[in-house]
């Protein structure tokens, strides 16, 4: 017999995302620890991970949108501090901070690169393929020497470029990394990785546990997936870990089959949609937080269109005199909606946070925005150790807020 399928407002799918996002409790009235940090890294699943510091690094903002302040180096230290670590770096979605009980379910991802897979990394692939040896003696030499970072390797080859253009020596550790032969024992200076044998990185007790088949493995991710959402749709879901389209596509009908994903239809979405069995259905959402680019709410554009009718884009990579909303741009999120949208920088040198510009979204008042939006912007400030909010009264809400 065929299962019924539920049917969902557009509003209580909004609600269940948020809610499974982490939105729909208070934040801690007092300072925020290991153990919190740790239950909201569980909850999301994995932390992407970004170059760009106009602000503050796109891993530890997610977790002050939920959480409020609370002291950085918890997560450095649940990241890269040794034995005493919770989380290990590798490709969740895009590069990521994960739990460790994740490893083991993405050694079939590891399995796949390192027997050239052309469905992952393709230009990793290419390069493992052609230059083995060369990858052979890397590896040796931090088997021999310890923790190296590529401009620690004795014959590492000269950049290509900037941004991507990486060296010999570079290509050859990500590679390495991506096989999981190697893995990030820490970060030095400006955001370098540096690199050990995942055999000295990852506990023992870890690397001891089994290794579970490649379907078993990507339900599980899925599952974790869907825990994360809340309600989705087949590309949210394989989006979040960046799973193939078959694969994605196999596991979703055993899942569905098993009653661990109910099948939904959610108002004004074009697509099937799958609800997590354990999410929480709630009444309403007080919630006040601004976004990274990065987040896991806001990442999958199309999805924040769906469920909040709120079209983002990043404009990083966009000429000056063709962006829309500014170079850095963070979505507002209060009560239940994404209201407004904040171009910022963290003036380091001053002590300043820049609001290089304001947008309220059609349809609300900056009036009501104005006040909850500056004490989100103080309250980052403070995390951030800058001394004063500058305001640029440019755009439709910059006048209400520099008020």
């Amino acid at each position: 017999m065929a299962r019924r399928r539920e049917n969902l407002s557009a509003a209580t799918a909004r609600r269940i995302a948020l809610a499974a996002q982490g939105f729909a409790e208070d934040r801690p009235d007092g300072p925020v620890g290991v153990r919190q940090l740790r239950r909201m890294i569980d909850r999301l699943g994995l932390l992407q991970i970004d170059s760009v510091n106009v602000l503050v690094r796109a891993h530890y903002l997610p977790l002050f949108s939920r959480l409020g302040p609370y002291d950085t180096a918890l997560l450095d230290r649940q990241a890269w501090g040794g034995r005493k670590r919770t989380l290990f770096e590798y490709w969740g979605h895009e590069a990521s901070l994960l739990p460790l009980d994740a490893q083991p379910l993405l050694r079939w991802r590891m399995g796949r690169a390192a027997a050239g897979n052309v469905g992952f990394k393709n230009y990793l692939m290419r390069y493992g393929r052609e230059r083995r040896a060369f990858i052979e003696a890397v590896r040796r030499q931090i088997e021999d020497r310890g923790p190296l970072s590529a401009a620690d390797l004795t014959d590492g080859g000269k950049s290509a470029g900037k941004w991507w253009g990486w060296s010999e020596g570079k290509q050859a550790l990500e590679w390495l990394f991506v096989a999981g032969d190697v893995t990030t024992s820490g970060r030095r200076g400006a955001f370098e990785r540096v690199y050990d044998l995942t055999e000295r990185v990852i506990p023992a007790d870890v690397l001891a546990r089994p290794t579970p088949d490649e379907g078993s493995a990507q339900r599980a991710l899925l599952l974790r997936a869907a825990q994360a959402l809340g309600v989705a749709t087949e590309y949210d879901l394989r989006d979040y870990f960046r799973l193939g389209p078959q694969d994605t596509k196999a596991r979703l009908a055993e899942l569905v089959e098993a009653g661990e994903l109910l099948p939904v239809t959610v108002e004004g979405w074009d697509r099937a949609a799958y609800l997590d069995p354990r999410a929480h259905f709630a009444r309403a959402i007080e919630a006040r937080a601004l976004l990274v680019p990065f987040d896991p709410l806001v990442w999958e554009r199309d999805r924040a269109e769906r469920l909040f009718g709120f079209r983002y884009r990043i404009e990083i990579y966009t000429p000056v005199e063709k962006r829309q909303f500014g170079y850095y741009v963070l979505p507002f999120l209060l009560g239940d909606r994404l209201v407004a949208r904040v171009d910022l920088k963290a003036d380091r040198a001053n002590s300043r946070l820049l609001v290089h510009a304001a947008h309220a979204e059609a349809g609300t008042k900056p009036a009501k925005i104005a006040e909850p939006l500056r004490a989100e912007l103080r309250l980052m400030a403070d995390w951030l150790g800058l001394e004063t909010v500058k305001i640029t009264r440019a755009g439709s809400l910059g006048r209400a807020l520099a008020k």
